[in-house]
């Protein structure tokens, strides 16, 4: 895994920075301080991640980030490609493990606790390999009763998840036959089944059409007014402004800054923000001149 070819990202602002090799940046006014590697996990946070790290093929990815998500919100993550963001999900979910740090999801520790903490949670991974040779309604009843759930409390949530999500006309068709749209929809109904209280998902309108995603941002709304909490990692900087309440952004592998949104974009929007933290965005001037002509 590469780090993304752009200008190297400059010193961080915001909320938070961290890299534990790299100096600590001043504390901002009305901002909270950078979370400590070794900080105690609040009693408030959904999913806290104390120093995560990450090598592959002796290159390290992720340099040991920690953030809070606070119970209720809506936290979206944004970085560049090949930032790091899906790994430290990943991680944080135990999808894959790493090489230091913990996670907690509503107070249970991930990697000490599994079956607790991936009970509380719903996860819709990005590239995750699935039963695709079941039914919509198949995979949902292989996954709810998989959870342990009853199953007619699996019958009727599956119903009623396939017809908000404008998959009940879909009852014979495989999902390896999908569309990618569709696929989106019916892993996010899979992820909503058992009714977690912490949602991580990973690009989750992707590929989706409108009148989807418009459906699917009205489930994800009405669940965090219910008191619930999604995590949602996403390129698409005006969802996450739409959307979000905090947001945390991670380049080369570190969490640059976090916050609530209007902390992290201090007066301005999220794509200067993004800019100003991660660098790059300019083309040099004349090297495209050949497409003028």
């Amino acid at each position: 895994m590469q780090a993304p070819d752009h200008t190297a990202p400059q010193a961080p602002v915001g909320p938070t920075a961290l890299a534990p090799d790299a100096a600590a940046p001043a504390p901002v006014t009305g901002v909270a301080a950078p979370v400590a590697h070794d900080a105690a996990v609040p009693e408030n946070t959904a999913l806290s991640i104390r120093g995560l790290r990450k090598s592959f093929d002796r290159t390290e990815v992720v340099h040991g980030i920690s953030l809070d998500v606070p119970r209720g919100s809506f936290y979206g993550i944004v970085g560049p490609n090949g930032a790091g963001k899906t790994t430290t999900l990943s991680m944080a979910t135990g999808l894959l493990r790493p090489d230091a740090g913990t996670a907690h999801v509503l107070g249970a520790d991930m990697w000490q606790d599994p079956h607790t903490a991936k009970a509380r949670l719903g996860v819709l991974a990005d590239g995750l390999r699935t039963f695709d040779r079941l039914t919509g309604p198949e995979l949902l009843t292989y996954v709810g009763l998989l959870r342990g759930m009853e199953a007619d409390v699996v019958e009727e949530r599956s119903a009623s998840l396939l017809a908000a999500l404008d998959l009940d006309g879909e009852d014979g068709k495989l999902v390896v036959d999908y569309s990618a749209g569709m696929t989106k929809k019916i892993l996010l109904a899979c992820a909503l089944l058992h009714a977690p209280r912490l949602l991580v998902l990973d690009e989750p309108l992707e590929a989706v059409d409108p009148v989807s995603a418009q459906v699917i941002r009205t489930i994800l709304t009405a669940y965090v007014d219910g008191g619930g909490t999604v995590v949602l990692s996403s390129h698409a900087m005006e969802l996450v402004e739409g959307l979000c309440s905090h947001v945390a952004i991670i380049a080369e592998g570190r969490l640059m800054a976090d916050g609530t949104l209007d902390e992290v974009r201090r007066g301005g929007s999220l794509v200067q923000t993004f800019i100003d933290l991660v660098g790059g965005g300019n083309v040099a001037e004349g090297s495209l001149s050949w497409l003028e002509s």
